[in-house]
């Protein structure tokens, strides 16, 4: 069914717009997902300061299951965003912002201080808001998804290089080579 599409067998007899009830459940999914993000990135203030942090950094601190449970809640949001129908480009920029916070969170202690500052749910529900309301800017995430695909690229050629350069000096330290 269409979305723009009128429904006439609704019980009452009345013509439903479905527009109208899909904007219902998008805004409901929307208050949804807020929440959700709101719990993985700003639940509780930091004593002393205005700083706020959710689960996500704090389950991160338990080895294996918090980083699993976190990233497939991250997960989550990114599909429902699919299922919203946000353009291909957002959606690989939403899936850049997991992939930033899977890799560089994943280091013990160090990995969940970045999700504290990182805060990758409120940033994919951020751009999922705003291609909802404005799915002409979409062209910016493809320019953001190349700029980022690129710097990721050259990061990991450098240090792929390093990785080399330092195993070929410890072979060579040991008599190896």
């Amino acid at each position: 069914m269409r979305r723009d599409a009128r429904v006439d067998d609704h019980p009452d007899g009345e013509p439903v717009d479905v527009d109208v009830v899909a904007a219902d459940v998008d805004a409901d999914e929307l208050v949804a997902l807020e929440r959700l993000s709101y719990y993985l990135d700003e639940l509780f203030v930091v004593p002393g300061t205005t700083y706020r942090v959710g689960l996500d950094p704090l389950l991160g601190l338990v080895p294996g299951v918090g980083d699993v449970s976190t990233s497939a809640a991250s997960a989550y949001i990114v599909a429902r965003a699919a299922a919203l129908g946000v353009p291909r480009a957002t959606l690989a920029r939403m899936l850049l912002v997991l992939v930033v916070d899977a890799v560089f969170g994943s280091f013990p202690l160090v990995g969940d201080a970045f999700d504290a500052v990182w805060k990758a749910n409120t940033r994919n529900v951020r751009l999922l808001e705003a291609r909802l309301d404005a799915p002409e800017r979409a062209t910016l995430d493809r320019r953001y998804v190349l700029v980022v695909t690129a710097l990721l690229t050259g990061v990991l050629l450098f240090v792929s290089l390093g990785v080399a350069l330092v195993t070929w000096w410890a072979l060579g330290r040991f008599g190896v080579v």
